[in-house]
């Protein structure tokens, strides 16, 4: 909770900084032409990359296939799409780097590493905890 209030403290302060620092150099009105321009640009890619991750999370549930990847993209998506609506360059940057299919995988390794902290831990899927033991491995044989 208080990395969330440091976080609603510190964010808008660099926000400010950051459009007054390009307000010096380019002037006033270019700066908010660009705010405005990227945030249509924003809205544009968050509903095509959003149909595409809405489009495949519904091919995998046809399919039968564990959606674990698409309901990330989709997660993305919405993140990068809510940070993009927000005025100012940095949560720009944050939004882009959710969205754009080219930065996602990247951003979805940084969700998976959260995701697996908070559900296991901190350890991985097959990785020692910290006592230094195994996580429980059952045998066992499939049949048909």
């Amino acid at each position: 909770m208080a990395l969330v209030f440091l976080a609603l403290l510190i964010v808008p302060t660099l926000e400010i900084a950051a459009l007054i620092g390009v307000g010096k150099v380019i002037g006033a009105w270019p700066t908010l032409l660009l705010l405005v321009v990227e945030s249509l640009l924003g809205a544009w890619l968050v509903r095509r990359e959003g149909a595409r991750a809405w489009g495949a999370l519904t091919e995998a549930l046809q399919t039968g296939r564990m959606p674990s990847r698409q309901l990330a993209d989709a997660a993305l998506v919405l993140v990068g799409g809510t940070l993009l609506l927000t005025p100012g360059f940095l949560t720009d940057i944050a939004g882009f780097f959710c969205v754009l299919p080219f930065t996602r995988p990247i951003a979805r390794r940084f969700l998976e590493a959260a995701v697996a902290r908070r559900l296991l831990g901190g350890r991985g899927a097959g990785r020692p905890s910290p006592s230094g033991q195994r996580p429980d491995v059952i045998p066992g044989e499939v049949v048909d």
